[in-house]
């Protein structure tokens, strides 16, 4: 199973490896985590099956979804999309203002997910988004293999 060669290769790094919306193969694996969206399992449930491992929260361009998040001890909260995006459809759209805003009422990481690029990224960075998710600008770039497109990331 590709999960377990993909486990191995975080170990070796010193990566965490969080499964993207199936919580089941999470535990399977034994995944450092998790990420579950909205329409996904509920944190509580995801709680119980993963015990102490890394849970985030999908929150859109919400506070509200946000504050429901950390009422329920996510691990993090991620927001977007930042920016448009080739890798998912962009139905809720992020702002820098949110990030502000999000930031000014929890101490609980923030991702920065949507189009994010060697353009862009810093000015996320420069108002506090934790983490920046990024996956099109690295895997889907037409200019630079993926090795090239992460070293523009520095």
């Amino acid at each position: 199973m590709i999960g377990k060669k993909i486990i191995k290769i975080c170990k070796k790094f010193n990566v965490k490896f969080l499964v993207n919306d199936d919580v089941f193969l999470a535990k399977e694996l034994n995944a450092d985590g998790c990420h579950i969206g909205q329409k996904d399992m509920n944190i509580n449930d995801a709680r119980k099956l993963m015990g102490n491992k890394i849970i985030g929260i999908t929150c859109h361009n919400s506070i509200k979804l946000a504050k429901i998040a950390i009422k329920n001890n996510a691990d993090y909260l991620a927001f977007g999309a930042f920016n448009s995006s080739k890798t998912k459809k962009v139905k809720y759209k992020a702002s820098i203002n949110l990030l502000k805003k999000a930031k000014k009422i929890t101490k609980t990481p923030i991702v920065a997910i949507g189009g994010i690029n060697s353009g862009n990224y810093k000015k996320l960075l420069l108002n506090k988004a934790d983490f920046l998710a990024i996956s099109g600008y690295i895997w889907n770039n037409k200019k630079a293999e993926p090795k090239e497109a992460t070293k523009k990331l520095k």
